[in-house]
């Protein structure tokens, strides 16, 4: 009897599942986006109960699709959109706010407060991360002061908080009916929250955050038993839990000190292996958890995060009709040779890393009449290779390595067009993997090194297969040109807050 391991990926634009046999290969899978709530500007929601909802249909789906029950599934692994933070009943369930997403830019105010006495790095020391809008904490923080009763009913132990992840676990293995509260080292290490050190909840940072420890799920390895599911996987064990960008990594097995990875996502996520290196950042950069596996001591990484870029090309398709579908954004970049002069700085929320600017707001510049829809669409796809390369000058300043490969995964490394001209714009090969939702797998390789399933690290480094490379091809001058004009249209975006209000 064949035998697989069920991986739940669920993103902030959609949730997928997908089923994995024994040698690494999807063998099923089933997809869904769900709604965008924009409530006021700079505000991004999403329906927690939509997304429970979904998942499950989307398990039954992926099951069918495989001609497979939950005898055939030895393993369920869970990987999210991090950050996004949801607070529930724990006696019915029932969601009293509706999730607030990573993106949103709320709590600016209150990160603003946060950071007025110690400066925007105070927590770092411990969390590896600055005071921002990106983690989890403002919008706890935000949560239990606007949604009324909340900080009461969260201290009569009537709340559970959770990111996507712990949401769905609990979900999944009983919810109201003894469903297990837990999160990871990794999903964790991105609330604002959980010392890196110790890898459990700071009371220093809940007392200053006015967080109750008795909300918070118990933080648990990237890869062990949890419970067991109910439902349609019922006694199925729930054994892997990884943020999607380090489960990325772990299915990239990007595993050695120095294997780096990106991420072409509704945003972009570069991460570089540090072992169990503590590395703070100088330059923007985020010090965060990677995983760890059981009882093994924590694997460390830097990231650098970039809030838009395949976003952006939903909001050519959404917002301004330019395109019917994402795919269509690559046949339209190919009607013209360049971006006829323009750059499109996509700080929608703000500018996440090096920068770090919560006050900025997205820009176009460098328009003529010249420019027509064509150019939109080039100019959309080399603001990700733009922001990519940021990053990728910040990794090299901050640890001296000269990363002369990167594997790259995720929705947008299909494009082809982008993909050249990010080896172009980085200077250094790109390699593809031949299983490209590494997100999934690295979760899936989580949850079924926890039971057996696959033996060790070794075993998934074997593995891992390549698919296609990119060499860069354009000229050194050519590189140094576009790049300062990508310079001086981000300092155009900066302070545009604090001027319009």
């Amino acid at each position: 009897m064949t035998r697989y391991v069920l991986a739940i990926d669920q993103g902030t634009t959609s949730t997928r599942c997908m089923l994995f046999d024994r040698d690494g290969r999807p063998v099923s899978q089933a997809q869904q986006e769900h709604r965008q709530i924009y409530p006021q500007p700079g505000w991004v929601e999403h329906d927690p109960l939509e997304i429970r909802d979904t998942t499950r249909a989307l398990v039954s789906a992926a099951l069918a699709k495989a001609g497979a029950g939950a005898k055939d599934i030895v393993a369920v692994g869970i990987t999210n959109q991090r950050e996004t933070a949801v607070l529930w009943e724990k006696s019915t369930g029932r969601p009293i706010h509706p999730a607030i997403v990573w993106q949103d830019t709320r709590t600016a105010e209150l990160c603003a407060r946060l950071a007025a006495d110690g400066g925007q790095d105070w927590i770092r020391a411990k969390t590896g991360l600055p005071i921002a809008t990106y983690f989890s904490a403002p919008k706890l923080q935000w949560l239990l002061e606007h949604v009324d009763g909340a900080r009461r009913r969260a201290g009569r132990g009537e709340l559970l908080v959770g990111t996507i992840d712990t949401w769905l676990i609990w979900n999944l293995t009983g919810g109201p009916n003894g469903g297990v509260h837990v999160t990871d080292a990794s999903n964790a290490s991105r609330t604002l929250l959980m010392n890196l050190a110790t890898l459990d909840w700071d009371p220093e940072l809940l007392d200053s955050l006015a967080i109750p420890r008795e909300i918070l799920p118990e933080i648990r390895s990237s890869s062990e038993i949890y419970a067991t599911a109910t439902g349609i996987l019922a006694g199925v064990p729930v054994a892997g839990d990884l943020g999607d960008q380090q489960a990325a990594l772990f299915g990239q097995t990007c595993l050695d000190v120095g294997d780096a990875k990106n991420t072409y996502g509704t945003g972009c996520f570069m991460l570089l292996n540090t072992g169990h290196a503590i590395v703070p950042s100088r330059h923007g950069l985020l010090t965060t958890v990677a995983y760890r596996l059981g009882r093994d001591r924590p694997v460390y990484a830097l990231e650098g995060s970039v809030a838009v870029t395949g976003a952006l090309v939903q909001w050519l398709r959404d917002n301004l009709g330019l395109i019917e579908t994402a795919a269509d954004v690559e046949t339209l970049a190919n009607t013209v040779e360049d971006n006829g002069g323009i750059y499109l700085v996509p700080a929608f929320s703000g500018l996440f890393a090096p920068y770090w600017r919560s006050d900025a707001r997205g820009a176009i510049v460098g328009l003529t009449r010249y420019v027509h829809k064509g150019h939109f669409a080039r100019a959309a796809l080399e603001a990700t290779a733009y922001q990519t390369r940021e990053i990728l000058d910040a990794m090299r300043e901050e640890t001296g390595l000269a990363l002369n490969a990167l594997k790259v995964d995720g929705g947008m490394v299909a494009n082809e067009t982008l993909m050249q001209f990010q080896a172009d714009i980085l200077g250094v090969p790109l390699i593809r993997p031949a299983v490209a939702e590494t997100t999934a797998l690295g979760v899936a390789y989580a949850a079924g090194l926890a039971v057996g399933f696959w033996k060790d690290p070794d075993e998934l480094r074997a593995l891992w297969r390549r698919d296609k490379e990119w060499q860069p091809n354009l000229s050194a001058e050519t590189v140094q040109r576009l790049y300062g004009g990508w310079k001086k249209a981000v300092l155009r975006t900066f302070g545009w807050m604090d001027s319009q209000g």
